[in-house]
C-alpha cells in the first residue's frame, strides 16, 4: 500500500511542479504499443516512473544520449538454487544483464529443509534489490517414488499464501496425481483456487490437458515443440518459453513468437549456472537469440517484459510509463541485446547499490547425512535379459528409455563402454531411509572415473555417474565431507570439486568464485570423456521422476510414463 504523502509526491513531479527525483535524458523510449522509438525523459519519483513524453527536471540527472530504454526483463520460473548462489549472489549476477523481475520456485531447498528453505528465500527476497517473487512450492516431495527432507502439506503453504512476496502456488509437477484426483493434490488446489497457479505439463495433451486446466492451472514451461504449444495456446494456457543450462526449449518454440501471440507467451530459464549466464547471458541471450532467429523483435520484447508481467498479475511493471515501477534497461541496439546500463526500482546497478543490503544467515548447513561409502555400495546386480537403461537426450530433461544386453560377472552387470553404458548411482542423503539404487545411464561419453553431485531433482539425493566404483565411491564421499556441492574423481581420487553447503544446494561464496569453480568441473569430467556440454546439471535431472520417461530415484529404476517402479 502507497501512503498520500508518496502518492503526492508522485503527481507533482509527474505534472512538473517538482523536480523529479532522477530524470533519464535523451534516451529513445521503445514504444511496446507500435513498436517506435521516441525520444523523450524518463522522469522517476523514488521507485516509480512518473512522467514520459514530457520535457522534465530532476534533482539528479542521467545522459542516456544514443541509448535505447526498455522495460526490465522479467523470468517468469526458475529455481534460484540451479544457479548454484544464495538469492543475494544470484542478483549480483542477473541485475547486470537486465533482469530486474524474477519469479522463484524454492522447490529444490523446499525439498530439503521444507518451511524452512521457503522461509529463507522470502528473507532474502526481502532484503533484494531486484524484486524476487516467489511461488510456494506444491508438490515436496514431488512424488511418492523418493525420499525427501521434507514434506509440505496445504496447510504449510497457506500459513504462508499472504506474504507480500508471494505470487500463489508454484508449478504443480504431480500431473498424475492431479488426474487422478490425489486428495493432497486437491487441497492444495482448493486452497489456491483463488491465486496463480503454475503448471509443469510435459507431453500432456488431449482430454488430459483438459483435466490439467480444469484444475485453474494458467502456465506451462515444459512445452518442448511448437506442436505440443499450439494445442495449449488454444486452450488458455499461457507458454513460458524456456532456455536453461539443460532444457534448452527456445529455438523450438522460436516460430512461436509473433505480435498476435505475444500476449500468451513468456520467457523462463528455469535451471541456469553462472558459467553460462559469463559465458551467453540471461534474458538478454534469450531476447537477442530470438530476434537472430527471426522472431519479430517488437513481439520479442514483449513476451520479456509487458506480457511477462501481465500474466503473473504484475500490472504495475513491464512497461515504461507514469505510475509502474522503474525497472529501466538501456541498450545501445535492439538486435543484440546487450545491457549497458540497468535501473531496478529507480536505482542504478552498480556496487553500491548491494552494499547496504541486510545480510540473510544460511541454512541447511551440514544437510548431506550419510555414512562413509564404499565402493561395494555401487554394485548393480545383473537383470535376465536386457537392461533397461537411461537414455540422456542433450539440452532435454526428458530421457529415453532404452535397452541393452549388458555382461554380468558373479550376478553383478557391468557397465559397456563399447555402448556407452555406465553405472548411475542414487543414494538417500537426508538421513531417513539410507536407500541405495544402481542402474545404468547411456549419453555421457564418460570412459573412467566418476561424477557425483547432490543436486539432484527434485529431492536431492546424492546421484554418482560412473565407470568403477571405487571413483563413484571417492565422489561421494567427498561431498559428504563438504556438505554437498559436485566432485569429480579418477581411479579412486578426487581430481575436482564444488562446494554447495547451503543445503547442500547453493555456495556461500560470491558467484565469481562458483562460475570458476564449474570451469575447472567441466574440465575435470571432459578429462573422463563426458561428452556433454553440462555434465552437471544433467546428473541433476537423471533423478527426476515427473519428467519421462525413465529415470532414477533412491528407491530403484522409475517407468515415469506408468508412474511406477520398473
Amino acid at each position: 500500500m502507497t501512503d498520500a504523502a508518496t502518492l503526492a509526491r508522485r503527481i507533482a513531479q509527474g505534472r512538473g511542479d517538482e523536480p523529479a527525483d532522477l530524470v533519464i535524458r535523451g534516451a529513445r523510449l521503445l514504444d511496446l504499443v507500435t513498436g517506435g522509438l521516441v525520444e523523450t525523459d524518463i522522469a522517476l519519483c523514488g521507485d516509480t516512473i512518473v512522467g514520459t513524453y514530457g520535457s522534465y527536471q530532476g534533482k539528479v540527472e542521467f545522459d542516456a544520449t544514443g541509448l535505447i530504454a526498455v522495460p526490465g526483463f522479467i523470468d517468469t520460473h526458475l529455481h534460484v538454487e540451479s544457479s548454484l548462489v544464495t538469492p543475494l549472489e544470484f542478483e549480483r549476477c542477473v541485475l547486470p544483464h537486465g533482469v530486474t523481475t524474477a519469479i522463484c520456485d524454492p522447490h529444490e531447498i523446499a525439498n530439503v529443509l521444507g518451511v524452512e528453505g521457503i522461509s529463507y528465500f522470502l528473507a532474502c527476497a526481502e532484503a533484494m534489490r531486484m524484486d524476487l517473487r516467489v511461488q510456494l512450492s506444491s508438490c515436496v516431495p514431488a512424488t511418492h517414488l523418493e525420499t525427501a527432507g521434507a514434506r509440505l502439506e496445504a496447510a504449510d503453504l497457506v500459513a504462508l499464501m499472504d506474504h507480500p512476496k508471494v505470487i500463489g502456488l508454484a508449478e504443480f509437477m504431480n500431473f498424475p496425481g492431479l488426474l487422478h484426483r490425489d486428495p493432497g493434490c486437491l487441497a492444495k488446489l482448493e486452497a489456491f483456487s483463488h491465486r496463480h497457479i503454475d503448471g509443469h505439463a510435459p507431453l500432456v495433451r488431449g482430454m488430459d490437458l483438459n483435466g490439467y486446466l480444469s484444475a485453474g492451472i494458467r502456465t506451462d514451461h515444459e512445452t518442448t515443440t511448437a506442436d505440443e504449444a499450439r494445442e495449449k495456446l488454444a486452450k488458455g494456457m499461457a507458454i513460458l518459453i524456456r532456455e536453461g543450462s539443460v532444457s534448452k526449449d527456445l529455438h523450438a518454440l522460436i516460430p512461436l513468437i509473433s505480435r498476435d501471440a505475444s500476449p500468451f507467451l513468456a520467457f523462463c530459464t528455469d535451471d541456469r549456472n553462472p558459467l553460462d549466464i559469463a559465458e551467453e547471458g540471461h534474458l538478454d541471450y534469450m531476447i537477442r537469440t530470438a530476434i537472430a532467429h527471426g522472431a519479430d523483435m517488437l513481439a520479442t520484447y514483449r513476451v520479456a517484459t509487458l506480457s511477462a508481467a501481465r500474466n503473473f498479475g504484475l500490472f504495475d511493471r513491464g512497461f515504461i510509463g507514469p505510475g509502474k515501477r522503474a525497472d529501466i534497461v538501456l541498450l545501445d541496439d535492439l538486435a543484440t541485446c546487450r545491457p549497458k546500463i540497468v535501473f531496478a526500482g529507480g536505482r542504478r546497478v552498480e556496487d553500491a547499490l548491494f552494499a547496504d543490503r541486510i545480510p540473510v544467515a544460511p541454512v541447511g548447513l551440514g544437510s548431506v547425512k550419510n555414512r562413509q561409502l564404499t565402493p561395494a555400495d555401487f554394485k548393480a546386480i545383473a537383470r535376465k535379459g536386457e537392461t533397461p537403461v537411461i537414455g540422456v537426450v542433450p539440452g532435454r530433461i526428458i530421457t529415453e528409455r532404452l535397452s541393452m544386453a549388458l555382461l554380468s560377472r558373479d550376478g553383478e552387470a557391468l557397465p559397456d563402454l563399447a555402448q556407452d553404458a555406465v553405472k548411475v548411482t542414487v543414494i538417500e542423503r537426508h538421513g531417513k531411509s539410507g536407500g541405495i539404487a544402481t542402474g545404468f545411464v547411456h549419453g555421457f561419453g564418460m570412459k573412467h572415473g566418476a561424477i557425483a553431485s547432490s543436486v539432484g531433482h527434485d529431492s536431492h539425493n546424492l546421484c554418482v555417474v560412473g565407470v568403477d566404483e571405487a571413483s563413484m565411491a571417492a565422489a561421494a564421499n567427498r561431498l559428504i565431507e563438504t556438505g554437498g556441492g559436485f566432485a569429480v574423481a579418477d581411479r579412486g581420487v578426487v581430481t575436482a570439486e564444488l562446494a554447495l553447503p547451503v543445503a547442500g544446494l547453493m555456495s556461500d561464496q560470491p558467484f565469481e568464485v562458483v562460475r570458476h569453480g564449474l570451469e575447472d568441473l567441466r574440465a575435470a569430467a571432459k578429462a573422463l570423456g563426458v561428452v556433454l556440454a553440462e555434465p552437471f546439471l544433467q546428473v541433476a535431472f537423471l533423478t527426476l521422476p515427473v519428467i519421462p520417461h525413465l529415470k532414477i530415484t533412491d528407491k530403484g529404476l522409475v517407468d515415469v510414463d506408468r508412474f511406477d517402479f520398473v
